[in-house]
């Protein structure tokens, strides 16, 4: 008897185990949510984060706070993130620089990015432009090419520092167009007084820092990445449209879980990210400065990180950029 007590026991909390992700889920969340986010607070990625956050709070009924976690190049953050519990009440705002490009510009991180992260849904995408002050001669990419291979001293190009998305943006640009850049490197500064001065000719950056002082005419864009014209600048011509068809860096952001999070419990985030991802409010404002608000499942961004991943390591090791 006792032996059947034992196996009734057993098989009945085995029952209870294969049920339990299912319960977590449908009472998930029950307490407040954090996003940590590998940025400093008051920066653009931020003020992103903390938007879609502000819209899951509703949906989810739950408090969602971004936990700011700077430093390092986002590493600091990015390790935390891939420590955390994977209880669904950790969370973690990735973006290109973070999971696409740091793996392949260090050779020992402390995390693994294609591991120790379980995509949820992807956030938006920013499109790249090339930015230039208004003093510069060339009023097209045609032009701009034309002025990079007769006097390529001519032109200087603001970088972020080594390894920076402008940086390799740029660096990538140089490949595609097969011209000279000079990359002027800003470490500790943003380039973007010196190029609304004019000392500066030139900077590939995503678009929200310097959409403002476009529309003001302060700036002018000469290019943008994607696969058709921008509706906030339609008289923009792609990359492509100018005959640079393999130049296509775009900038995003994207919400992640540490690996071993339950899977109905991402699904649950996903398809409330997907909602998120449909408000009139936010929709607008991302398009206002070059971006598209963009949520999918799973799997797809699974599929969108690891295209990105490569294509980014691609242009690194032709670059040879290491930071360690």
């Amino acid at each position: 008897m006792n032996a059947l007590v034992r196996s009734l026991v057993a098989l009945s909390a085995l029952g209870f185990g294969l049920a339990a992700p299912q319960a977590h889920a449908e009472t998930y969340p029950s307490r407040a949510v954090r996003i940590i986010a590998p940025f400093a607070a008051g920066t653009g990625p931020d003020a992103n984060a903390r938007e879609i956050a502000a819209e899951l709070t509703k949906i989810l009924g739950q408090t969602v706070f971004v936990d700011n976690r700077p430093g390092a190049s986002g590493i600091i953050g990015t390790e935390a993130a891939a420590r955390a519990t994977p209880d669904g009440y950790s969370l973690y705002i990735g973006t290109t620089s973070t999971l696409s490009v740091l793996p392949h510009l260090y050779s020992k991180l402390p995390f693994d990015a294609a591991k120790d992260f379980t995509p949820v849904s992807l956030l938006g995408i920013l499109n790249t432009g090339l930015i230039a002050t208004p003093k510069l001669p060339a009023k097209n990419l045609t032009e701009l090419l034309n002025l990079l291979k007769s006097s390529p001293d001519a032109v200087h190009v603001a970088s972020q520092g080594p390894g920076s998305y402008s940086h390799l943006s740029g660096v990538w640009f140089g490949f595609s167009a097969d011209v000279k850049l000079n990359l002027v490197p800003y470490n500790s500064n943003s380039p973007y007084a010196d190029l609304l001065a004019g000392q500066i000719q030139l900077m590939f950056d995503g678009l929200p820092a310097a959409a403002g002082n476009i529309r003001a005419g302060k700036l002018k864009l000469l290019a943008i990445t994607g696969k058709q014209r921008h509706p906030t600048f339609p008289d923009v011509p792609t990359f492509a449209e100018s005959g640079i068809s393999d130049f296509e860096p775009i900038a995003w952001q994207g919400l992640l879980a540490p690996a071993g999070t339950p899977k109905e419990i991402v699904e649950k985030l996903s398809e409330a990210m997907r909602k998120a991802a449909q408000s009139p409010e936010l929709e607008a404002k991302w398009r206002s400065y070059g971006g598209e608000l963009k949520g999918n499942t799973p799997e797809e961004f699974a599929a969108f990180i690891e295209a990105d991943r490569a294509m980014w390591g691609a242009v690194v090791r032709k670059a040879n950029v290491k930071l360690d």
